[in-house]
């Protein structure tokens, strides 16, 4: 679709019986592809019912695209002026390094309303804390651990792949609940586990920091656990820090908002991250939103019900 008439286009809708006035419909926000932000709110009304369980509880921190993502993008956390005074906002005090303590309301989206809304705005990426908040706003403590795998120059999916193995054979023994990879939408992979039984805000991040280092001691050619660029080309860089309170990653099933084509942080199966480890079994790929909605479909929702590898 190019942008003409049908970009220019105001309507008035109501969503989970709330109002809302939309614009720019036919606007193109993924001009490689030729994607607008209608196509988006599809997308995002179809893969509701899997991404808001991912965002409900967590505050939201923002990446728009107002002009499309071959143009600028931005964060944001605080709820922008002029957002409906529907949505949920939970104000923290948040540690800025170049503010110091700043207090920032964010918004948190818990229905289909919401993410529409977010939609309008262009806010393509959406991106969480792994922690919630309860019903009157207060920072709970962790519920899930996650490990984000970042490959270096000459590195890939396969060899994320590869550490992915081992990471879930280290956490399975520790952690009670099932250990879910998800492709990241750019180039790398997160691997989620759920924490119940930690109660300290910081057990996490020591939890994957000690990982981290462990499996790069151990895998010196193919680990490191450290973000020093001359130490990371062939090898993937175990990011333990993500799991840092302040920290946030990109939520499962949300949009990324790169150039060329749309791409989804997707959950896989274990079965799909062993045949990649080995590449020239079955290459793996990021996934585009029909392929993510087509996988609902057929699989369920891998991070409510992951499926378990047939062998090994």
């Amino acid at each position: 679709m190019t942008e003409g008439a049908s970009a220019r286009t105001t309507v008035t809708v109501q969503v989970d019986g709330q109002r809302l006035l939309l614009t720019n419909l036919g606007k193109v926000l993924y001009p490689s592809a030729g994607t607008t932000k209608a196509e988006v709110m599809q997308y995002l009304s179809a893969v509701a019912p899997a991404l808001l369980p991912q965002l409900r509880d967590r505050l939201l921190t923002r990446v728009r695209w107002p002009h499309g993502t071959d143009a600028q993008s931005f964060f944001e956390k605080n709820v922008p002026a002029g957002a409906p005074s529907w949505v949920r906002r939970v104000v923290i005090e948040s540690e800025s390094s170049r503010r110091g303590h700043e207090f920032v309301s964010y918004p948190v989206i818990d229905d289909l309303a919401g993410l529409t809304w977010l939609a309008n705005l262009a806010a393509l990426e959406l991106h969480v804390h792994q922690w919630r908040v309860d019903e009157q706003g207060t920072p709970l403590v962790p519920d899930r651990l996650v490990v984000d795998l970042d490959p270096g120059p000459g590195a890939g999916l396969a060899e994320c792949s590869q550490v992915a193995l081992l990471v879930r054979d280290a956490l399975t023994p520790v952690l009670p609940g099932p250990v879910v990879p998800v492709t990241s939408g750019n180039k790398g992979m997160q691997l989620y586990a759920p924490t119940p039984m930690l109660r300290d805000p910081d057990g996490t991040r020591a939890l994957a920091q000690g990982l981290a280092e462990a499996l790069a001691a151990a895998h010196p050619l193919l680990v490191t656990s450290r973000m020093t660029k001359t130490l990371r080309p062939g090898k993937v860089f175990l990011d333990w820090s993500q799991n840092t309170r302040a920290k946030t990653t990109i939520c499962p099933y949300s949009l990324r908002g790169r150039g060329g084509s749309p791409t989804v942080a997707a959950p896989r199966t274990w079965d799909e991250v062993e045949a990649a480890a080995d590449d020239r079994l079955a290459p793996m790929t990021q996934l585009a939103p029909r392929a993510v909605l087509e996988r609902l479909h057929r699989l369920g929702d891998l991070m409510e019900t992951p499926r378990p590898p047939t062998s090994r």
